[in-house]
C-alpha cells in the first residue's frame, strides 16, 4: 500500500480509539476515507502480526523492519546522547530498521512544511529557538498519545512501568487535557552563574538579595576589571527567566500564576513592576557588557568564560554548550545560584528556584511509524541512555538512578545542590510557553527593556494589552496552571472552560 494509504488507515484505527467507533462505524468512516474493504482487511492482518510481536522486549508492538525519522534539536547538550540510541540502543534491538537522523537547530522553520504536508519526522527533541509552539501541536492533533508508552515496561528495569522510572511530577507539564504528549527529559535550572574560583580569589560571597547584588556590580565596576554582567542579547528569554524568578520569589504562587493565567492584572500588579525595575537597573546602572545586546547565547557566555563579566543567567545545559572553551581553562569553576531575592521580605525563600524537566521530546501523530518513534523515547529515557546522556553532557536526566555515582564537577554538583535546596520552592513558567504571541512580544519589550528604550511602565501596558487581547478571544485555546499541593508536586495544565 502506498504512504498515503498507510497514513489514512493509521489516521482511521486512532479515531476508533479515541471515539469508540463500533464495527459498522469504523467501515463507514473507512468509505469516507478512501480507504477500500480489501486495504481494511490487509490492514487488520498486518495489525494482528503486530500484535503477536508484541511482547516484553517489544511492548510497544514496534515494527523491527520500518525505518525510523528522528529529528534533535542541536543546541547547548550536543546529540552525542541521540547518536548513541540510535547505534547502541535502537539499532541494536532493531538491526533491520533504517534510521534517517538529523541532529539540528530552528526546528519550525526546516519541519513545517512536513508537518503540514502530513509526513513529519516520527520522534523529535522540539526544543530550542525556533521550535515548534508545543501547544499548538496539540491543539491541532499533531501529536501522538503517549498513554501506552506511559504503561509499558521501562528498558533494562524489571517490575518497573516506563511511568515510574521517571523522577515524580516531571512529565506533568507534558500533559494537556489529561493526556501526555510531550515528555520531558533534562532535569536543571534556570540561574545566575559565576566562576567561584574568581570569587574565592577577590573574597566575594554570592549575593542572595537584590540590593547586595546591586552593591557587589558596583564593587566590580569600581574595580575595572570586568564588567558585572551580560546576557545572551539577541535570545531576550535568557533574561525574561530572571524576570519570572524574581517575581515568584518576591509574590508566590499568586503572582506567578496570575501570569501564568493571563488574568486581568497579570502585568498590573505591583511585583511585576518592582521586578522589571529591578532588571532595568542593570542597564541605567551600567552593569552590564558593552555591546551585550548584539551578543548570541554562545558570544556572551564565551565572554563570561574568558572573564569579561562576572555574572550570567543561563540553563543547566551550560558547561556542555561551552564545553571546548572550558577544556582549555581547566581552573573555571563554574557554579549555578538562584536569583537574588527581590527584597527582603519576600514571599519564598532566596533557594526558590526556576527548576523543571526541560527538552521537549514528541512523537508526531502523522509520522510513519509512530509505534517506533515511542519506542525510541522508552529507550532514550532508560537508564543507558541517562547514564550516557549524563556521562556527555554533564547535565541531570529525569531518569531515576541514572546518575548514581557519577562525579562530573562543579557544574553538576552545583545544579543538583540547586534542586535540593529548593525543596518544594520550584516552578515553572508556562505563559511564554502556552501562548506564542504574548512570549515573543515580551521578548521584544524586555530587549527594549534592557536597553533603555522603554521603561517599565511601558512594557507593562505593552503586555498587559496583548494579554486581555489573548484572554478575550474565544479561538485561542486557554490553558490553568494551579499552585502545587503537598511536596512540591508540579502544577498541571489544564484546559480553562
Amino acid at each position: 500500500m502506498s504512504n498515503d494509504m498507510n497514513r489514512r488507515i493509521d489516521q482511521l484505527f486512532r479515531e476508533v480509539a479515541d471515539k469508540g467507533l463500533s464495527r459498522r462505524e469504523m467501515i463507514q468512516r473507512a468509505a469516507v476515507m478512501g480507504i477500500s474493504a480489501s486495504a481494511l482487511t490487509v490492514a487488520f492482518v498486518g495489525k494482528a502480526h503486530e500484535a503477536v510481536a508484541q511482547g516484553a522486549e517489544n511492548p510497544l508492538g514496534v515494527d523491527p523492519a520500518a525505518p525510523l525519522d528522528v529529528v534533535i534539536f542541536k543546541g547547548g547538550y550536543g546529540d552525542d546522547y541521540a547518536i548513541n540510541v540510535n547505534e547502541n540502543i535502537y539499532g541494536a534491538l532493531y538491526p533491520e530498521a533504517e534510521i534517517t537522523y538529523a541532529g539540528t537547530q530552528r526546528l519550525q522553520e526546516q519541519y513545517q512544511s512536513r508537518v503540514v504536508e502530513g509526513s513529519p519526522p516520527d520522534v523529535m527533541d522540539n526544543s530550542g529557538a525556533g521550535s515548534f509552539n508545543t501547544t499548538s501541536l496539540v491543539n491541532d492533533g499533531q501529536l501522538a498519545d503517549l498513554s501506552d508508552l506511559m504503561a509499558a515496561p521501562a528498558h533494562g528495569q524489571e517490575d518497573v512501568t516506563f511511568a515510574d522510572s521517571l523522577a515524580p511530577g516531571s512529565q506533568a507539564d507534558g500533559v494537556f487535557d489529561g493526556t501526555q504528549y510531550v515528555l520531558k527529559y533534562v532535569n536543571g535550572v534556570y540561574g545566575i552563574w559565576y566562576n567561584q574560583a574568581l570569587f574565592d580569589e577577590k573574597g566575594w560571597s554570592y549575593p542572595e538579595t537584590w540590593d547586595d547584588f546591586m552593591a557587589m556590580c558596583q564593587t566590580i565596576k569600581d574595580e575595572g576589571e570586568m564588567a558585572p554582567f551580560t546576557y545572551q542579547g539577541i535570545y531576550p528569554y535568557y533574561i525574561r527567566a530572571v524576570f519570572d524568578q524574581l517575581v515568584f520569589k518576591s509574590g508566590g504562587w499568586e503572582a506567578q500564576l496570575k501570569l501564568d493565567n493571563i488574568e486581568a492584572d497579570a502585568w498590573t500588579q505591583p511585583v511585576v513592576k518592582e521586578a522589571l525595575d529591578a532588571i532595568q537597573t542593570l542597564w541605567n546602572e551600567e552593569y552590564i557588557l558593552e555591546g551585550t545586546e548584539g551578543l548570541s547565547h554562545t558570544e556572551s557566555q564565551t565572554a563570561w568564560i574568558e572573564g569579561e563579566a562576572a555574572f550570567l543567567p543561563c540553563g543547566s545545559w551550560l558547561e556542555n554548550e561551552m564545553k571546548d572553551l572550558l577544556a582549555e581553562v581547566p581552573e573555571f569553576q563554574m557554579k549555578v545560584m538562584p536569583v537574588p531575592s527581590l527584597t527582603a521580605e519576600d514571599a519564598l525563600p532566596f533557594s526558590a528556584i526556576q527548576a523543571s524537566a526541560g527538552e521537549d521530546f514528541i512523537v508526531f501523530s502523522q509520522g510513519a511509524n509512530v509505534q517506533g518513534g515511542k519506542e525510541y523515547l522508552r529507550l532514550l529515557f532508560s537508564q543507558e541512555g541517562g547514564k550516557f546522556f549524563s556521562e556527555a553532557t554533564k547535565s541531570l536526566t529525569v531518569v531515576n538512578g541514572a546518575a548514581d555515582g557519577l562525579d562530573l564537577g562543579t557544574a553538576f554538583a552545583s545544579v543538583n545542590d540547586a534542586i535540593t535546596n529548593a525543596g518544594e520552592n520550584t516552578f515553572v513558567s508556562r505563559w511564554a510557553g502556552w501562548y506564542a504571541d504574548l512570549g515573543e512580544l515580551s521578548e521584544t519589550s524586555l530587549n527594549e527593556l534592557m536597553t533603555g528604550v522603554k521603561t517599565s511602565d511601558e512594557v507593562i501596558a505593552t503586555m498587559q494589552a496583548k494579554v486581555d487581547e489573548i484572554r478575550d478571544n474565544p479561538d485561542i485555546p486557554k490553558f490553568t496552571a494551579t499552585a502545587p499541593g503537598a511536596g512540591g508536586a508540579t502544577p498541571e495544565a489544564t484546559p480553562a472552560s
